[in-house]
């Protein structure tokens, strides 16, 4: 039998950070004197913070200099650690705690794979981070998904090769770096947005034991 490893993104599948990402750029955005809606912050999902800031400031009409925009990055990072600081168990998504454990039972290794660079952090808060052999975020990486640095990284860390790596992922671009590291990938959210995965469940709720099981052979 192939040595399998497991990769986990963080947002959007082990924890819901992202709706401290909106109130953080939110905050930002009702400072500098425009609304940032929900809608808008779909934009944002899988987008480096540096990017974010671009799109946000386009949204408003507005241009900074170079000092200005590096102090927003900073305000709009603080504002969302202060929001993190309060997390804990609750904070964990539907059933990722079960999938962990069957995973652990069997002695399978497990990476996360996240461009978040507060990664470490919030698996401590909402404590995860014991199930995880190796973390590779946004610290660790250079380039962004959907390049697959973060999950060749991963990978590698745990010993395994690409192909018999199984990625869990929300956003496309995650799919998407999955797919070009030849690794099975597998969409949590909305099959309609996710459908270059090889496999789709609306959470970790709908996964069986079964297929886990199936993933492993």
């Amino acid at each position: 039998m192939k040595k399998k490893g497991f990769i986990f993104d963080l947002d959007g599948v082990i924890v819901d950070t992202a709706k401290y990402h909106y109130l953080a750029w939110k905050k930002l955005a009702n400072e500098l004197g425009f609304e940032f809606t929900l809608e808008q912050n779909e934009l944002f999902k899988g987008v480096s913070r540096k990017r974010c800031l671009e799109i946000l400031l386009e949204i408003g009409n507005i241009s900074a200099s170079q000092e200005q925009f590096d102090q927003w990055m900073i305000e709009k990072n603080e504002d969302y650690l202060n929001y993190i600081e309060k997390m804990d168990a609750s904070e964990i998504l539907p059933d990722v705690p079960r999938v962990l454990q069957f995973l652990k039972n069997r002695e399978v290794p497990i990476a996360l794979g996240s461009a978040s660079k507060n990664a470490t952090p919030i698996l401590e808060k909402v404590g995860l981070l014991p199930y995880f052999n190796s973390i590779v975020d946004g610290n660790s990486v250079t380039k962004a998904k959907p390049d697959p640095e973060v999950f060749l990284i991963a990978a590698s860390n745990l010993n395994t090769e690409p192909q018999n790596c199984v990625v869990f992922e929300d956003a496309v671009a995650g799919i998407q770096a999955a797919n070009i590291a030849q690794m099975t990938s597998i969409g949590i959210g909305e099959p309609s947005t996710l459908h270059e995965a090889d496999y789709n469940f609306k959470d970790f709720t709908k996964m069986t034991d079964e297929f886990l099981n199936d993933l492993l052979q």
